[in-house]
C-alpha cells in the first residue's frame, strides 16, 4: 500500500478534529479507509484535499448530501458544471430564504425590545407577554 496517512495527520492537515473525521464517515461522506495490520487506518493524501472540500462547501451552506452530490460530480470523469449549478442554485435560494425569515424575526424583536424598553416603569415585560401570547393561543 503507497504512501498514507493516520487519522492525525490528516485531521492535522486540513484543519479539523478527529471527530470531524470520525462523523464525515458515519455520515459517508468521506469513505472508511482500510487499516493497516496494526490496526491503523491508512488514508490516501487526497482525502486531505476532500476533507478541505468538505468544509469549504459547508461553510457555503451546502448540506452532507449535497456536498456528497458534489464531490460525486467532481469525481465524474464528464463533469458537468450545469449539474454544480443547479445545486448551488436551490442552496442560494434556501439560503435567500432564511435571510428573509431572519430579516422578519429582527424586525418583531426590534419592536418588542423597543416596547420593553419603553414600558420599564410598569410590572410587566411585553416580550414575556408576546411569547407567552403566542403559546396561549396554540394551546
Amino acid at each position: 500500500m503507497g504512501l498514507t496517512m493516520r487519522r492525525g495527520e490528516v485531521a492535522r492537515q486540513a484543519g479539523v478534529n478527529i471527530e470531524t473525521l470520525r462523523f464525515y464517515e458515519r455520515q459517508g461522506v468521506l469513505p472508511a479507509p482500510p487499516r493497516l495490520e496494526s490496526g491503523y487506518r491508512a488514508y490516501p493524501p487526497e482525502t486531505v484535499d476532500v476533507v478541505i472540500f468538505i468544509k469549504r462547501a459547508q461553510e457555503l451552506g451546502f448540506t452532507l448530501a449535497e456536498i456528497q452530490e458534489l464531490l460525486s460530480l467532481s469525481r465524474a470523469t464528464e463533469q458537468t458544471c450545469a449539474a454544480v449549478q443547479s445545486i448551488a442554485q436551490r442552496r442560494l435560494f434556501q439560503i435567500r430564504k432564511k435571510v428573509t425569515d431572519l430579516r422578519a424575526m429582527e424586525s418583531a424583536l426590534v419592536v418588542l425590545v423597543q416596547a420593553c424598553a419603553d414600558s420599564s416603569k410598569t410590572m410587566t415585560c411585553p416580550i414575556l407577554e408576546s411569547l407567552s401570547r403566542g403559546h396561549k393561543r396554540r394551546s
